[in-house]
Formats: structure tokens, sequence, C-alpha cells
């Protein structure tokens, strides 16, 4: 009993998962326009960092750990990591996108055809 109940509890949290993942890409129109996907990626980068920071500090705050705190002449500072931008991969990426979804959208009457066009070469050679 306990198996099926955790088994369909795991089943609603992924689809729980799924969908607000639908629904924060449906609202934020991250498959529309690139400039839109932009504001929203300029937008996350600049909330989650201090969103990670509190939740950090919650947990820390609620379980009694303390986070280790850097001791700057024990522990060498590492440089900062480069700042990679990827202009052209986020137009190449919405038109990859909206290939595919117009490959997906023909697919039906494709596949009507391919099949006329395979029942007719059967008919021709079984005679």
């Amino acid at each position: 009993m306990v198996a099926r109940v955790w088994s369909l509890m795991r089943f609603l949290i992924k689809g729980s998962v799924a969908g607000g993942a639908v629904y924060l890409v449906y609202d934020q129109e991250l498959l529309g326009p690139s400039d839109k996907s932009e504001a929203a990626l300029r937008k996350a980068e600049e909330v989650v960092p201090p969103a990670m920071y509190q939740l950090s500090q919650y947990v820390c705050q609620q379980t009694g750990l303390e986070m280790p705190q850097p001791r700057a002449p024990l522990s060498p500072q590492l440089p900062a990591p480069p700042k990679i931008t990827f202009p052209n991969f986020r137009d190449s990426w919405n038109s990859g996108i909206i290939s595919v979804m117009a490959a997906l959208s023909v697919a039906p009457s494709k596949a009507q055809e391919y099949s006329k066009e395979g029942w007719e070469y059967v008919k021709q050679h079984s005679k």
C-alpha cells in the first residue's frame, strides 16, 4: 500500500513540476520572439542568485547548519568565470524550434501522401 501511495505521490510531483515548467514557458513567452526570450533570460540572471542565497540562508537557519565562510589567507581566490554571450545562438534556437514545429504540422499530410504512394506501388507490383 505504501509503495502505491509513494508511486502516486512521485507521479503527482513530477506532473506538477512539468506543468509548472510548461506554464512558465507559456507565461514568459520563451518560445516567441527572441527579444522576449532575451528579456526573460536577463531577468532570471538578476533574480536567481539572490534567491539562491536567501534559500541557503533559510535552510541554514532551519537546520542549524552554518555555511563555511571562505578564509582569504588560507584559500586562494578563484578568478571570476568569463562572461560568454551567444547572440546568434538565441536566434538559431528560435529558428530551429520554428522549423521543427513546421515539420511536425506537415507530418500528417506527408504521411498520408507517402502511404498513398506506397499503396499504389504495392498495387502495381502485385499484378
